[in-house]
Parts: C-alpha cells; sequence; structure tokens
C-alpha cells in the first residue's frame, strides 16, 4: 500500500521560499498524476498544483508564478518550491494523487508564513 510522507514546513518571514518534499513508499508514482493542497482552519481543503511529467503541470491563480512543482520519479519524491510566500499561504500542505484518494492523505506539514 503506497504512504506518503510530506516534509519540509517549518516558519518563515513574508517574501521568503520553502521547499516541500513527498516521498511515497510502497508502490511507483511514475504513471500518477500527483498533487499539492492544503488546508486553512474553517477552509475547504484546496487544490495548489498538479504534475504528471514535465511541463505538463497545471496552477492555481492564488499561487501561479510563485509556486514550482516537480517530481523526481527515480527517488518516488514529489515537490513544491515555493518562493514569494504571502500570510494567506499559512495552510497545511499535503500531497496526493490528483484527484485525490481518501486512502491516501498523509499528516501534511505546516507552513506559517509570519513576520
Amino acid at each position: 500500500q503506497v504512504k506518503l510522507v510530506e516534509s519540509g514546513g517549518g516558519l518563515v518571514q513574508p517574501g521568503g521560499s520553502l521547499k516541500l518534499s513527498c516521498a511515497a513508499s510502497g508502490s511507483a508514482l511514475n504513471s500518477n498524476i500527483m498533487a499539492w493542497y492544503r488546508r486553512t482552519p474553517g477552509k475547504e481543503r484546496e487544490l495548489v498544483a498538479h504534475i504528471l511529467r514535465g511541463s505538463n503541470t497545471y496552477y492555481a491563480d492564488f499561487v501561479k508564478g510563485r509556486f514550482t512543482i516537480s517530481r523526481d520519479n527515480a527517488k518516488n519524491t514529489v515537490y513544491l518550491r515555493m518562493d514569494s510566500l504571502k500570510s494567506e499561504d499559512t495552510a497545511v500542505y499535503y500531497c496526493n494523487r490528483f484527484p485525490w484518494l481518501e486512502d491516501l492523505w498523509g499528516q501534511g506539514t505546516q507552513v506559517t508564513v509570519s513576520s
């Protein structure tokens, strides 16, 4: 069974950068569309970005031009590079397939953008 583990979150000042990682174990991700989602208190979980391979990517309007999703199939890992972070990016970030599978949700990684 596939297990996804997110890491790389933390506290960063507005305008700063972070790179999140999502490591998969139990099965290869090669043929799947992989995505990053985020959830803030009181809001529904929202799609941030997804990637099939290479330049075949999608970004939500609120992160377009600031975030970059990538993947390394050899390492079975998906990344989210986040630049020019804003306070409204504060959330718990999760990776999953796109569309998501309920059984794949991990614990996520907290990103806090604050001065």
